[in-house]
């Protein structure tokens, strides 16, 4: 395979594999927080985890649909910084030692889905394409 065929083939594919692995894992997080499941906790209903569960879970199906990639990417990259910053860097500097590399690494993915799109996989691509 030579690199022509590689990023012109093989590259908005793999965006798109990218988003849509990266928004079913994601979505995890709020099934535990919104629907209890795998081994979830129940927040308070408009507690911050309530609303970070519904935005994950529902941005997450979004994602994974990629239906409206750029700004629900937004709103999830900067709900990824805020986690970070709230909740784990106050436990150390360290990524590694305060569980928060998970979030920095969802924080800068949807932060390249913000500016690349959902791929050629997408149904915003789709839609663009029936116009």
């Amino acid at each position: 395979m030579n690199t022509n065929t590689l990023t012109t083939v093989w590259s908005p594919r793999l965006l798109s594999i990218l988003r849509i692995v990266a928004a079913l894992i994601f979505m995890v997080h709020g099934t535990q927080k919104i629907l209890g499941f795998p081994e979830g906790f129940s927040p308070a209903m408009f507690s911050l985890p309530w609303i970070a569960g519904v935005l994950e879970l529902f941005g997450g199906a979004l994602l994974v649909l990629g239906l409206f990639v750029r700004p629900v990417a937004f709103v999830l990259s900067g709900l990824m910084a805020v986690a970070y910053w709230m909740a784990h860097a106050p436990k150390s500097v360290f990524p590694v030692l305060n569980g928060g590399d998970a979030a920095i690494l969802y924080c800068f993915v949807f932060l390249y889905l913000v500016a690349a799109g959902g791929g050629v996989w997408s149904l915003d691509n789709a839609m663009r394409k029936s116009h």
